[in-house]
Parts: structure tokens; sequence; C-alpha cells
């Protein structure tokens, strides 16, 4: 029995269901962000405490690491998207992604447990550098969004396609703002958050540390996906712009008039 729902279905359930999805994926999305910048700003949030002893308490920080890296990179992955399209229209891949994401982020920065360990802790002039350098980083991140132009964070274009009747335009790899200095500009912003905390509590390094390299290992997986999917031209754009760490104040790939989406 074929369970996938067609894309040109328009019943008024479908429509309803449709609209629902459209107003709920957003508010989620924007809810686990702005919860992740806020534990990426101060640190564990203590919602709840389980009262976990250290150990206890840093092996469930761990596992709860685990399953949203787990989460995130294995549905993002084209042989997944391949495989969930069996059961459902493929206008819902990227909304089922945000909510599943969305709902796996919150209960991460829920969850997690602080230490009562102290490690460092910057005061003073160095405290507020760090703070300042965190909310550069936040208007940094807004500007990488905007340069892709017609940016889907929430995964909710091909609902509202289809719901309006406009046809797919397919991606094209153009290169405009911070993209013109780094390859992937919003995981440097990401990491430059990360580690400008100016309280390293045990939990917080080892935050610091499995979502550094869960970045690192994610971005040359994703390194993969679009050599495969823009050949030569991204071979080019490799060997002219750095993966993740800016070389130079001056931008080193395209022209000024080059937009990447």
């Amino acid at each position: 029995m074929d369970r996938r729902v067609t894309t040109g279905n328009h019943d008024p359930s479908s429509i309803v269901f449709d609209g629902l999805l459209l107003k709920l994926t957003p508010v989620l999305g924007w809810a686990s962000l702005i919860l992740f910048m806020v534990f990426l700003y101060k640190g564990s949030l203590n919602i709840v405490d389980l009262g976990l002893a250290d150990r206890s308490a840093l092996a469930l920080n761990v596992v709860l690491s685990l399953a949203f890296f787990i989460q995130h990179s294995g549905m993002i992955r084209q042989s997944f998207r391949q495989w969930i399209g069996r059961f459902m229209d493929e206008k819902y891949n990227g909304v089922v992604f945000s909510l599943v994401s969305s709902i796996t982020l919150i209960v991460f920065a829920v969850l997690w447990q602080d230490s009562r360990y102290s490690l460092a802790s910057a005061q003073g002039q160095e405290r507020w550098l760090l703070r300042t350098v965190f909310i550069a980083c936040v208007f940094g991140f807004y500007w990488g969004g905007r340069s892709l132009g017609a940016f889907d964070p929430f995964g909710v274009g091909s609902i509202r396609r289809s719901l309006t009747g406009r046809p797919v335009k397919p991606p094209v790899f153009v290169v405009a703002g911070p993209y013109r200095w780094v390859r992937h500009p919003l995981y440097f912003f990401t990491l430059v958050m990360i580690w400008s905390c100016p309280d390293l509590t045990a939990d917080r390094v080892l935050f610091n540390v499995l979502w550094t390299v869960w970045i690192v290992a994610g971005t040359m997986l994703e390194e993969r996906d679009l050599v495969r999917f823009f050949g030569q031209e991204y071979r080019n754009y490799q060997t002219r712009a750095p993966m993740l760490i800016p070389v130079t104040i001056r931008p080193i790939y395209g022209e000024p008039e080059e937009k990447r989406t």
C-alpha cells in the first residue's frame, strides 16, 4: 500500500495540515535556536536538576550531545531523505528535519546538567571582551544567513510552494557576504560563540570539545556533499577560500556582486 502523501493533494484536510506545519515549525525552530543561543552565552541553564553526581551528570551530557549529533547528521544525509521518501511526500523532508532537530535541541538544553567544578573564569575587561565577541558573532551569523538569499532555515519552503503552485527553483552556486572569506562562516561564528564563554566549568569544557569535534567533522561531510552537487565549481571555491577559519581581512573569493545561495 502506498502511504505517500502526494504534492498535488489539496483537499481541505491536507491544506489545514500544511498550514499548521507552516506555523508550528518556525515557532519551534526559533524557540530552540534562542534557547541554544542563551545556553551558549550563559552556560548550563539549570532548568532540570536531576541531582546526579558529577561523573553521572557529565555522562548524561555526553549522551545528550551524541543524541543530537546522530539525529542531526543522520537525518540531513541524502540516503535518509531517500529512505523516508518512501513513506511521505518529499515536500515534508525539510519540516520533519526541522521539527525533530528543534525538539532534540530543546531536550538537550533543558536536561543538560551543570558541574560544580570551575576550571577558569575570566573577569573584568577580559570578560567583557569575550561577551563582545559573542555578540559580534551573533550579528555575523545573521549576516551569513542573509547572504544566502532565499534561505529556508526551517524547511517550510517546499510546503509553501506546494500550496501556492510555485515551481521549485534549482539551487545556483554563487558567493556573497562572509562566504567570500570562508566557505562555512556560520560554523565559524558558532565555534567562536562556543569558546567565548568566560566561565569554563567541567561541563562547559566537555560541551566545547564535543561540539567543536562534531562541527569540524560535520563540515567535512558537508564538503563532500557540496562537491558531489556542484562539481568543479565548488572544487575551485575550495582552492581559493578556507573551510572554517578566515585567513585575511580582505575578501579572497569572488567579486562584490556575486552572491551565494
